[in-house]
């Protein structure tokens, strides 16, 4: 468990969810653009709340409140849409996860991070990366290659591909 707290270790960028800290590894997030227009695609669960269109790419966009199983992400003046890549076992893949705020980029070291606690949370255990220390709260490290399935992000990849298609030919 000890390397695993070590290989933690590094920097972070912090949003706000439910009035709550989170944060993703910095090497994960491509960019953080403006909330916009998303295109609903049929037949998805409820956290995936449709694609958007990033300068000709089809990508799908998540409700991270929604998928650990909490309320829909409040949109307000300061929400966003963070890119990630994400590594699976067919290569990269990129998806949008919507957050309340983008907070702050945080350098943790393996002293500042505990294992994640396997009770209390409202969150899977498995989507948690551990628990980074600030001085008086806590940050929830996610581990964002688990927070979606592999058939998961199939079926995303599937309705990118199918609005794809669907917007070449009007």
């Amino acid at each position: 468990m000890a390397a695993a707290i070590s290989n933690a270790a590094g920097q972070y960028l912090t949003f706000t969810l439910a009035q709550e800290l989170f944060a993703v590894d910095i090497h994960a997030v491509r960019e953080i653009i403006e909330y916009g227009r998303l295109t609903s695609v049929p037949m998805m669960p409820p956290s995936i709340l449709g694609v958007i269109n990033l300068r000709g790419a089809v990508v799908p966009v998540i409700d991270l409140g929604l998928r650990f199983g909490g309320s829909a992400t409040a949109i307000g003046p300061r929400t966003c849409i963070v890119i990630l890549e994400i590594a699976s076992t067919e290569g990269l893949r990129v998806i949008g996860m919507v957050v309340e705020a983008v907070n702050e980029v945080l350098e943790l070291g393996s002293g500042q991070i505990e294992p994640a606690p396997s009770f209390g949370n409202h969150i899977r255990a498995d989507f948690i990366r551990g628990m980074g220390k600030l001085d008086d709260r806590l940050v929830v490290l996610l581990d964002v290659g688990r927070v979606l399935s592999d058939d998961e992000i199939a079926l995303l990849e599937q309705a990118s591909a199918h609005r794809g298609t669907m917007q070449d030919n009007p």
